[in-house]
């Protein structure tokens, strides 16, 4: 049997998976706090004390008053709103997310202590839901396993939104996991989900201007 084939197979996936390697670890510092300042880094936020520490701190400019943002903001949830993000991405996995392009009014609410769905019931059953532990109306909510979500207003044409994304304990191999996987595929999303909000908003914003 000629292994050289193999061999170089191997040697070639090798090469890849340590130039994949070297490529998240330079770019790490930088997806791990993507548009965030140094102060909203240090920034006590709420929920903090429910994690060793922050995982990541994300952040965007939206040129939209507050009271135009959280009505989008506030209904994030898979039986809800969506996430904004790249929903054929999640629906590879069988989320069943469907973002909306409208604010409904029965989803502007959530409650402290009750749960809001990531995934598909029919297929995960109720393995992705996270405990709202925090909720300050037209400015920020917890959820338990993923972060905090922040609207800070910096004038009455502009916010700024914040997630801060709380570290968990993981096992060695889940932690190596996380670094190949889960962390850029997180940031991947997230990111999405800013922009999606923020196009959202200004849009809003704009006809409101408009009419």
């Amino acid at each position: 049997m000629n292994v050289k084939p193999f061999a170089r197979v191997f040697r070639a996936g090798a090469a890849a998976l340590g130039t994949y390697a070297v490529v998240l670890a330079a770019t790490r510092p930088w997806h791990r706090r993507w548009g965030a300042t140094d102060e909203e880094i240090a920034m006590e936020l709420p929920g903090d004390e429910l994690s060793e520490g922050a995982a990541a701190n994300h952040a965007i400019t939206i040129d939209a008053p507050i009271e135009e943002v959280w009505p989008w903001l506030v209904q994030i949830g898979q039986d809800r709103a969506g996430f904004y993000s790249y929903s054929w991405l999640e629906n590879l996995v069988g989320a069943d997310i469907h973002n909306s392009d409208r604010v409904v009014p029965e989803w502007q609410s959530l409650t402290e202590g009750e749960y809001l769905r990531l995934a598909s019931a029919k297929l995960y059953g109720d393995r992705p839901l996270l405990r709202i532990s925090h909720v300050d109306p037209g400015r920020s909510f917890v959820l338990e396993g993923w972060g905090a979500f922040v609207l800070i207003p910096i004038d009455q044409k502009t916010t700024r939104m914040l997630i801060r994304t709380h570290a968990v304990t993981r096992k060695p191999l889940l932690r190596l996991l996380d670094f190949f996987i889960g962390e850029p595929a997180h940031f991947i999303m997230e990111r999405g989900m800013l922009l999606g909000i923020k196009e959202r908003a200004e849009r809003s914003q704009q006809k409101k201007i408009a009419a």
